[in-house]
This record gives C-alpha cells, structure tokens and sequence, in this order.
C-alpha cells in the first residue's frame, strides 16, 4: 500500500470542524439534533427504516443519524475514525438513552474494516463520506459495506459536489460571477467554495457515472442519480431562466446538479 496515497488524518476532524462546517451542522445546533439538513433528511427517508430493522451508519459523525434510526425502533449502530466524532455522538445519545425505543451506540473505527459480523445489517448508510475516501479506501469500505449487509439489505448513499460540476461547470460559473464583480465568492479552487475546510479533507468527488462503477466494482447493482438544493435566488429575468434550465435539461443539469444520491444492492454471485 506504499504506493497508495495516504488517508486523510483524523486529526483534521476536529470538534470545531463538526459544528462549523460539516453537512448539517447548522440544523444540528439550531434544534440539538432533532432536525436534519435538507441533504441529509433527503437521504435519511431513502433509507426507509423501520422498526426492529439494524441500521449501520458509516462515519456517524455527531450522532444525529443514529439517533433519529433508533427513535424509529431501529438498532443503529455508527462509527467514525475520528475521536471528535464519538465524542460529539455520545454525548448526544446519551441525552435521551433510556428513552429510545431502540437500539444507539456509536464506536471509534476505519471505514476500511468495519466491526461487525457479516451479513448482520438491514441499511448500511454512508452520508457525506465517500469524497473523504481515496480511490483504493472507498473500494474497500464498499467492498466491506457489502459483507455486513444481508443479501436483502440496501446501502444508501449521499455524496457531495459532483465532480462535473467542480470540473467543467464552477469554472463557468466562476467567470460569469466574476465579470459581475462577485469573484471575491468564488474562489479558483472549488473545494474552497462555501466550505473553505473541504480543500483540506474532499480527496474522491463522483460523478453520476463514477458512483455508479465503483459500486459496481465492490459488487453492487445501483441506482444512483443527481439533485441540487432548490436554487430560491432571484436576481433578474435572464438569470433565473438559465439557472433554470441547467438544472433542469439534460444534458446541462448533469454537470449543475450538484449532489449524488445512490441506493444498492448485493448483486446475486453467479
């Protein structure tokens, strides 16, 4: 693996990185984790999770995920590498474990070799970590997101930017932004967009096509597509149609959608 390049440091996952600029940290103090983001309630409801039903969130986090499967009856189990994460996750589960209909723990662990026996979980859930795993990690977290789930289970996906976007659309929008005198916004790198911390820790953005083949790789049918926060901007007549119609028509809207959603299954062995 020397050749490989290395994983990113826990150490860049600190508390304050958390609470200030990883997804849904501003629904997550403004409610003390009883609501979630628009992405990550999107992704939640794919998973349909029902009572008596074990759930798996891989890098949980601050816990919010888990506590929201286990108030459904679920057993949710989640793990992070970062110390910060279970930290932040216990001290959330604890405020209210005696009261949850179901199953909460959280344990420090690599997404790279998960702590669970084969074929135990209904859901495996990975939100807003596959852009955090190089290449060579994210095959072996899918491959082992494949062993823990049972041959009916499902793996639900969300991750973001789509990388189209970063490569051929942000340089567009960058322009056009600029020549509005708006380019202090709009930095060159687009891991710094909204989120300067992202340059420091997004190694493995997808595509639409990308998610697809490497899930396919680790052994999994899929069906993985695109969606964008609603754009509510209103600047002026010419903008608001093209923003319309990027979002909207293929094959423009595959490059401006900007999140990747995906939901897999074990494909039968031959």
């Amino acid at each position: 693996m020397s050749d490989q390049p290395q994983p990113v440091s826990p150490d860049l996952y600190t508390e304050e990185y958390f609470l200030t600029a990883c997804e849904g940290y501003e629904a997550f103090l403004q409610s003390d984790g009883e609501n979630l983001s628009r992405r990550l309630a999107a992704a939640f409801a794919l998973a349909a999770v029902e009572p008596g039903m074990n759930v798996l969130d891989v890098a949980c986090g601050r816990g919010e995920i888990v506590r929201h499967c286990a108030r459904l009856g679920a057993h949710a189990y989640g793990f992070d590498y970062a110390h910060a994460a279970i930290k932040l996750s216990r001290a959330l589960l604890s405020k209210e474990k005696d009261a949850l209909p179901g199953t909460a723990a959280v344990v420090q662990a690599d997404a790279k070799r998960f702590p669970f026996p084969s074929k135990a979980f209904d859901r495996v859930l990975m939100f807003d970590i596959v852009e955090h795993l190089h290449p060579w990690e994210l095959h072996t977290a899918l491959q082992e997101a494949r062993r823990v789930l049972k041959d009916d289970g499902r793996l639900i996906i969300h991750t973001a930017p789509n990388v189209w976007y970063d490569r051929y659309a942000y340089p567009v929008v960058r322009r056009v932004r600029t020549l509005m005198g708006q380019g202090a916004a709009y930095p060159a790198d687009p891991r710094r967009f909204l989120v300067e911390h992202n340059q420091d820790v997004h190694v493995n953005e997808q595509s639409m096509l990308s998610l697809k083949r490497v899930l396919r790789q680790a052994g999994f049918d899929s069906h993985v597509w695109l969606d964008s926060p609603p754009q509510d901007r209103r600047e002026n007549i010419v903008l608001d149609t093209l923003r319309a119609a990027l979002f909207r028509w293929p094959p423009f809207r595959w490059f401006f959608e900007r999140e990747v959603f995906a939901i897999a299954e074990k494909r039968a062995v031959s």
